[in-house]
């Protein structure tokens, strides 16, 4: 049998989805209706288990039960496509026939689609094993939606060993079917998790100068800690500090003794990123002193910003241009999302590509992260041409 070259990638996924589509989209609504929390993908895990395991392929599950990585193939070359399978805690607000099953959680991100993709390359890669000039390594990785996240657990194990390149996609709401968003060098941000406990003596509403108004040095922080470090920090960094929990008190007359907030802190650069962590506790400190009151930071570490290697995003362009035309391939910007795909390519040269799941003429998209998000299930074939086509491109490059 010939050796699978990049020119019949195209073919090679066209022919297995010609089979398989149906049965992929199925897939995907059902993991869609089942949906599961990261490092709880056990279902999921099971599922694909099983797909796989009816090909012949031989899938081993992560340490810790959830999660999954499959190889197959011969020889020196070894290439990896990543998908996530974990789900958001949301509430899944669609009136679809694969509605979430599961109370308060929900595909929100698009990770069923980012499955359902890598899983179809893989099986269609799979069908010509013995002709790859190389190996495929499927990495489907539990918890990207946690800190810190199930890349982290992926290269601990060891399955980035060994590994020349590795590509994954994220679906992109702003996006058309049919095209795929590409940047060469940063493509998200990075993005980590701030925790600040505010605390005094508490007291009357009526004597706060007796006290700690506790309140007003919580509100103090919540307003003053952004707008401080836009000015600590090169605004070509990028640095967004957004709260997402307030909480303090439970009576109008009463100063409580404890408040808390609770946000994400998004920058585009990596040294910015390194240096922000005393930053937000040197500040915090200093918001808080006038008030008398005392507080705790713990800065809990996310992910860095995705770097998409050049060799390789010019690899996956080509490899899109060659699977779906001219035109296909679009340039996109850096976003402010945090991915920890990031984590595998500080290891491994490799490129994130945003997949269009927009259907055509929509003029407000379905945003991610929330319940309402949904995809023109056609961004499934397309992710898989291009997946393919890119991994037997990978193989053959030097």
């Amino acid at each position: 049998m010939p050796e699978a070259s990049l020119l019949d990638g195209p073919e090679l996924a066209g022919r297995w989805l010609g089979e398989h589509g149906d049965a992929l989209v199925r897939l995907r609504r059902d993991l869609h209706a089942h949906p599961e929390l990261g490092r709880q993908e056990r279902r999921t895990t099971a599922l694909l288990v099983d797909r796989l395991s009816d090909a012949g392929l031989s899938p081993k599950v992560l340490e810790g039960g959830t999660g999954l990585v499959c190889e197959f193939g011969q020889g020196d070359a070894v290439v990896g496509l990543r998908a996530d399978i974990d789900a958001l805690p949301l509430q899944d607000e669609k009136d679809v026939v694969y509605r979430s099953r599961t109370d308060g959680v929900c595909h929100a991100c698009g990770h069923d689609v980012h499955t359902a993709v890598v899983l179809g390359a893989g099986l269609a890669l799979a069908a010509r094993a013995d002709a790859l000039p190389g190996r495929v390594r499927l990495l489907f990785q539990p918890a990207e939606e946690l800190m810190p996240g199930g890349a982290l657990d992926v290269i601990r194990q060891g399955w980035l060993e060994e590994l020349s390149s590795v590509f994954t996609v994220h679906c992109d709401p702003s996006l058309e079917v049919g095209r795929v968003g590409l940047r060469s060098g940063p493509i998200t941000a990075a993005a980590d998790a701030v925790h600040v406990r505010v605390t005094g003596p508490g007291g009357h509403t009526s004597r706060p100068h007796n006290t700690v108004d506790l309140i007003q040095a919580l509100a103090t922080v919540a307003t003053g800690l952004p707008a401080a470090l836009s000015r600590l920090v090169d605004p070509r960094a990028g640095l967004c500090l957004v709260w997402g929990h307030v909480s303090a008190g439970v009576a109008q007359n009463a100063i409580p003794r404890e408040g808390r907030l609770d946000g994400t802190l998004r920058v585009l650069d990596k040294d910015a990123w390194q240096r922000a962590p005393e930053l937000v506790q040197r500040t915090v400190q200093a918001l808080v002193a006038p008030y008398g009151a005392s507080a705790e930071v713990h800065y809990e570490r996310g992910v860095p910003p995705v770097v998409n290697d050049p060799s390789a995003t010019a690899l996956l362009t080509a490899a899109v241009t060659t699977a779906l035309g001219s035109g296909a391939a679009v340039p996109t910007v850096q976003s402010l999302g945090g991915e920890d795909f990031a984590w595998y390519l500080d290891h491994v040269p490799g490129a994130l590509a945003r997949l269009g799941v927009k259907p055509p003429g929509l003029e407000r998209p379905y945003d991610l992260h929330q319940g309402s998000f949904d995809v023109d299930e056609n961004c499934i074939g397309v992710g898989v041409r291009v997946m393919a086509t890119a991994v037997l491109a990978a193989l053959r490059a030097p």
